[in-house]
């Protein structure tokens, strides 16, 4: 899938979902999803330390339980952590109880193994039935994404990659990468150029 923006017409159907953040500043939401993962998160973190910018990852419980070292890690560089259920389940292929609960049981995962409840959450594929939106908003801060890099798409190569996004970015917008597995050996080929191009063209990273 090659990168696209989020169009205004969904993002005003949901008004309760966080799409994007505040613009002043030339400020960008830098986001990586599916993580804590070894080797792959490793260098997220090192090539962000390098131009000192910030980003929010969105982490499966159960790699936090596998991986908790590395999630302390990404804390202790000043970044943000958000909850992305325990097991990255699909919204509309899981009962409501079931869904909410792989939710509840990620946010003991964190309570544990890193000492807080996240507020912020964003659903794995983007996907939610009304009902888990509902439950979910009553003490979570649903988080989308405006840009969608396709970072884990394989198929297509990554300065097609770069060239399709970086016209697209522009100030506030929330952006997803993904550190994981799946982009292990594509994302080193797209993450750094990015990065330089956010820097080069004064936009500041910001959390969520």
């Amino acid at each position: 899938m090659k990168p696209h923006r989020i169009p205004r017409w969904i993002q005003r159907f949901f008004p309760k979902r966080i799409w994007e953040g505040p613009a002043e500043n030339r400020q960008v939401y830098l986001t990586f999803d599916d993580g804590p993962v070894p080797v792959i998160t490793d260098f997220v973190l090192e090539e962000l330390a390098k131009r000192n910018q910030k980003a929010t990852f969105f982490m499966v419980g159960d790699n936090v339980r596998k991986h908790h070292s590395l999630a302390k890690e990404v804390l202790g560089a000043g970044h943000r952590a958000g909850n992305h259920t325990f097991h990255h389940l699909h919204g509309l292929k899981t009962p409501g109880k079931v869904y909410l609960e792989n939710v509840n049981t990620c946010d003991r995962i964190f309570e544990d193994k890193l000492g807080f409840t996240p507020i912020l959450f964003r659903p794995p594929y983007g996907i939610l039935s009304p009902w888990q939106a509902r439950q979910i908003t009553q003490k979570k801060e649903i988080v989308m994404w405006s840009l969608l890099t396709g970072d884990y798409d394989r198929s297509i190569a990554p300065h097609i990659l770069l060239n399709a996004a970086k016209p697209m970015t522009s100030p506030g917008q929330i952006i997803v990468f993904h550190d994981q597995e799946k982009t292990d050996g594509h994302l080193q080929h797209i993450l750094p150029d990015y990065l330089d191009f956010l820097k080069d063209h004064g936009f500041i990273t910001a959390l969520l």
